[in-house]
């Protein structure tokens, strides 16, 4: 009597029979089960961040080496022949310097300009650094250094550019005071080792530097192998890698690394720095394809990366 009743009145809920050859309605298991690999509350699995993960890994590692290669590297300070601008020596944290490798590529060295310079074949070496011989540690040697963490190429130095092509250096007049073209300089940034002897400057010259070369010198003033030693001499301007422009390591001295000229009429003036927001201001530009990165990857999957910042987890 039931049957026949519900047969009849199709409204009564769970009575109706299936018809002969209909398909059975979806449970909720079935639709779970289907709909491109849903989660329960509608939530969907996104594999696609795993697979573009080794793709992104090459991006970034090619996007490095070309950064390094042509726009700017970390380099460390192992001496302390740039002291106190650049700290480098036992018992200090050695520096770790921004070096700028597009400048140059547009205009020349300037007096004053602190560079990173490869040293010619008769420079011997202020450091003494042992290759490993397990290739396993040399490669991590050649990622660390990447960004400053690997020991120091023993063939690359940092110094001052005190005279250019044309000019004629020498030292020292009766106040102890490095002379270019006959006048003297005042190079506020000098300092005297006290360990090195008394604070006093070994004469040299008059030296002509020859055209398309550099006179370079420490501000480590007695504690510098430079081209003040014999078989050194100037540095073709061809072997200059790029010029020091902020220290990024240790934190505690981070800051702009300033370019004095001594030759200038405005003696002992620090040429013009980057604003003080430079740094934010760059660091804000560069964190803009990463923002749009992570964008891109929580509209993907909004449950892997809700906990970031600024969006909020459901």
């Amino acid at each position: 009597m039931d049957d026949d009743a519900s047969d009849q009145n199709p409204e009564v809920p769970g009575r109706h029979r299936r018809r002969a050859g209909a398909t059975p309605p979806p449970r909720d298991d079935d639709q779970s089960a289907q709909g491109g690999g849903r989660k329960r509350g509608g939530r969907r699995r996104r594999p696609a961040f795993w697979k573009e993960l080794p793709l992104l890994i090459v991006v970034a590692l090619v996007l490095t080496f070309l950064i390094q290669t042509f726009v700017a590297k970390v380099y460390v300070i192992p001496s302390g022949s740039m002291e106190t601008t650049l700290h480098g020596c036992t018992g200090c944290n050695n520096d770790r310097v921004l070096v700028d490798k597009i400048t140059y590529r547009f205009s020349d060295p300037a007096p004053g300009d602190v560079v990173v310079f490869r040293g010619p074949d008769s420079w011997s070496s202020e450091i003494n650094v042992q290759e490993p011989t397990n290739p396993l540690t040399r490669a991590l040697q050649g990622l660390g250094s990447l960004i400053g963490l690997a020991p120091p190429d023993e063939k690359d130095f940092v110094k001052r550019v005190i005279a250019v092509g044309g000019q004629t250096v020498s030292c020292c007049d009766s106040r102890n005071r490095v002379m270019v073209d006959g006048e003297p300089l005042t190079e506020p940034y000098i300092y005297y080792l006290p360990a090195a002897g008394p604070p006093k400057q070994s004469p040299f010259g008059p030296v002509t530097v020859p055209e398309g070369q550099l006179w370079m010198m420490g501000d480590s003033r007695n504690n510098s192998a430079d081209s003040r030693v014999p078989d050194h001499g100037p540095v073709p301007v061809a072997n200059v890698i790029g010029q020091a422009r902020v220290i990024v390591l240790p934190v505690s001295r981070f800051g702009w690394i300033s370019s004095i000229d001594p030759q200038s009429t405005a003696v002992g003036m620090p040429a013009p720095a980057a604003p003080a927001g430079a740094p934010l201001g760059l660091g804000l530009l560069g964190t803009l394809p990463l923002a749009a990165w992570r964008r891109r990857l929580y509209r993907q999957d909004p449950e892997l990366w809700g906990f970031l910042p600024g969006r909020p987890r459901s």
